[in-house]
Order: structure tokens, then C-alpha cells, then sequence
């Protein structure tokens, strides 16, 4: 598919796709005549890329963090976050269109269109929301750009979500964007297949003090072997803020915490809307493609610090964001744990500004239960008109 739309996007894109956004030298399309990507297509496939003039932004790597309180961390939101009407309020800003044509031939149906009218049923699907919120994060970035600049240059760290990450990734200049949103297709659809194998979802859990969470899941899965499921999954498959869980697997142990909430000292639950047991077991099926296309695409180390749902920490180089995005689809999101590792500080030294850069305000809200002090300097993005907030 992609070798198909090479030529037009070459022609079309040269030279438009070269903002803040991604610090992208190259635009990824296949060459005319080079093997079409496959989920499983072999590493001397790996296509060529057209190049691109480069973003005209300042070298981060020579940064050093001085004062806090003159530097800023992106945050990058994942799916869930979605709704439609998002990026409506983006649209008038440098790239932004040309990144939702690019968008529109490699994910091959009209991306903008799903995200402005709906149907809110398609844009909630996990093969559409994912790239969907990748791209019109990545498109805040070019608001943000517009309206202060500043934030841009003086970005020393950044973070995302599940699927923000990749976000994350493209603007540490560690993918390029239209590689990284193949990527993010491929590991939308592999994830859609993984929940299509069985009954399954997830569940927001705000527990007491006293909660136990991974007992609780000891539980539901004993409830389910009783019912003849063989290895039942339940699991934390989030880790939000402190008493604050998402918890995913069999949908049927999800229906016994559900009903036991009380006695597992639970204060409130909510299934999400989702179609699978995100970062659990379940999504096992769906490492392999993904793996396969991350060994095409090219990955760089990061030229900011760039933290890892998997354990928190930071990016050290290539290879490590390979292995860990791939870890990442069957492990829980660390996010509470991020949190700590970017906003640790002594006593008395200030915080940086924080951007929730892409729709919603989630991890906004979570950084407050977090972080009080560092939620100070946090603001978001907005990827609506004003007329509409």
C-alpha cells in the first residue's frame, strides 16, 4: 500500500513536514519499486526514505538543566483520550494539514474527517483511536509551536501514555513521524486481533488506603477458573496515582471485582470504553508485528530524555526503545512511577512547566494527585477551537 503512494507523497510533502514536531530529517514512504511493509516482512526490506530538509531547532542534546523553572515537560496522552471534534482548533497552524494528508495515505481512509465529524463508534475503535490520537497530539505540538515557542525549545523530557509514547518518541527526534505512525497502525490493528480472541476488557479501580490489589486479582482469577476458564489473566495493567488502578483481563474477572468491589475495599469502579485487556498477557499475539516493524523503521536515541511506560526510566539508546516498546504491549503502564521519575527534585528547587500536549486532560488530572507542586506550572494544549471549550 504504501509503495503505491510513494511518489504523490514525496512530491506533495517535500518540504512541508519539516517542523518542531518531530526534528524529522526524512519523510517515510516506500520508493517506487521497493517491497510493500508487511507485518512480517523481513529487515532487508527496509525501505529507503526520501529526504526532507531538517527542522531548523536548536541541538537538544547539548542542553544542560539549569534552572527548572525555564525548562518544560511534554505529556503525551493515549487512547482513551479521544473524542470527536479533536483538532478541529488545530487546523489554521503550520503542517497541520499536510501531517493528516500524510496520515490519510498511509493509513489508507481519511483520518481528519474521522476525527472532526465521528462516527464516534469508528473513532473509539482501537485500530482508528490510536493512530488517531498520535497524530492530532503531535499536531497540538505545532499550536503549541505557533503560540510559545519557547516551550519548545527549552523541552528537556518528555512522556506518553501506551500510544503517546510514540508521540513521545517522534518528538524527541527518535522516529520520524510517518514511520512512527505506520508503527502505531500496525500496533493498532495487531492489539484490535489480540481482543477479538476473547471476551476481555478493562477496569478503572480507586481503592482505599488498605486495598490489595493484586490479591483482588488473585481472586478474580480463582472466581474464573471455577468457571472453567483455563489460565484467566487479571491483572494491574495501569498504575495511575497513589489508590488509583486500571485493572485488565477476562471480562468475566472483571465482572466478579466488579461485584465484590466492596469487600475488596474498592470506593469506585468503571469498565472502560475498550475493546481488550490492554497490557496484560492477552495482548501477547499482537508483540510479534509489532516487533517485525520496528525492525524496518528507523529508531535514534533520543535527544531528550524520552521515560518508558515499562519501568519509568529513561530511554539509554535504539535498541532500548525497540525492545521496550514491544515489552510495553504486555506490561502495565508505569505512569504514577514516570511521574516520580521526571518530577523528582530537593527540597526547595522549582519545577519545570508542564505541556499536556494532545485531546483530554487525564494526564493533567493525574499529575495533580501525583505531583501537587509540580501541577502548579501544568497546562494543556487545547486541540478545539476556543469557541467550542
Amino acid at each position: 500500500m504504501l509503495a503505491s503512494v510513494a511518489v504523490s507523497m514525496s512530491v506533495a510533502c517535500r518540504g512541508k513536514v519539516r517542523s518542531v514536531v518531530s526534528l524529522s530529517r526524512r519523510l517515510s514512504t516506500n520508493q517506487p519499486g521497493s517491497p510493500e511493509r508487511t507485518n512480517h516482512a523481513p529487515p532487508e526490506s527496509r525501505f529507503t526514505l526520501p529526504d526532507m530538509e531538517p527542522a531548523a531547532v536548536e541541538d537538544r542534546s547539548r542542553r544542560r538543566w539549569k534552572d527548572p523553572s525555564g525548562c518544560s515537560v511534554f505529556l503525551f496522552p493515549g487512547q482513551g483520550s479521544q473524542f470527536v471534534g479533536m483538532g478541529r482548533g488545530l487546523l489554521k497552524y503550520p503542517n497541520v494539514k499536510e501531517m493528516f494528508e500524510v496520515a490519510q495515505k498511509i493509513l489508507g481512509y481519511d483520518l481528519l474527517s474521522l476525527c472532526l465529524e465521528g462516527p464516534e463508534e469508528e473513532l473509539m475503535k482501537t485500530v482508528h483511536c490510536q493512530p488517531a490520537v498520535f497524530v492530532t497530539s503531535l499536531a497540538a505540538v505545532e499550536r503549541l509551536n505557533k503560540e510559545n515557542p519557547k516551550a519548545i525549545e527549552t523541552c528537556v523530557a518528555a512522556a506518553g501514555f501506551s500510544v503517546g509514547e510514540f508521540a513521545a518518541l517522534v518528538f524527541s527526534g527518535s522516529m520520524n513521524f510517518a514511520e512512527a505512525l505506520y508503527a502505531v497502525k500496525v500496533r493498532a490493528e495487531a492489539m484490535q486481533k489480540a481482543s477479538d480472541l476473547v471476551p476481555s476488557g478493562m477496569l478503572s479501580v480507586i481503592g482505599r488506603p488498605q486495598a490489595q490489589y493484586k490479591y483482588a486479582c488473585l481472586q478474580a482469577k480463582e472466581h474464573c477458573k471455577s468457571l472453567g476458564i483455563e489460565e484467566p489473566v487479571c491483572s494491574v495493567a495501569n498504575y495511575l496515582f497513589p489508590d488509583g488502578r486500571v485493572i485488565a483481563g477476562h471480562q468475566q474477572a472483571l465482572d466478579f471485582l466488579q461485584q465484590n468491589s466492596r469487600r475488596l475495599q474498592f470506593t469506585r469502579t468503571k469498565l472502560l470504553p475498550v475493546s481488550g485487556a490492554f497490557h496484560t498477557e492477552l495482548m501477547a499475539a499482537a508483540t510479534e508485528p509489532l516487533r517485525d516493524v520496528l525492525r524496518q523503521v528507523e529508531v535514534r536515541r533520543p535527544e531528550i530524555n524520552v521515560y518508558s511506560n515499562v519501568d519509568g526510566k529513561r530511554y539509554m539508546n535504539e535498541s532500548h526503545v525497540c525492545r521496550q516498546l514491544v515489552k510495553q504491549v504486555v506490561s502495565p503502564v508505569k505512569w504514577e512511577q514516570t511521574l516520580h521519575e521526571i518530577y523528582e527534585r530537593t527540597q526547595g528547587e522549582s519545577f519545570p512547566h508542564t505541556y499536556e500536549v494532545g485531546p483530554g486532560k487525564q494526564l493533567g488530572a493525574t499529575l495533580l494527585k501525583c505531583n501537587r507542586k509540580a501541577f502548579m506550572t501544568y497546562a494543556h494544549v487545547k486541540v478545539t477551537t476556543y469557541e467550542e471549550e
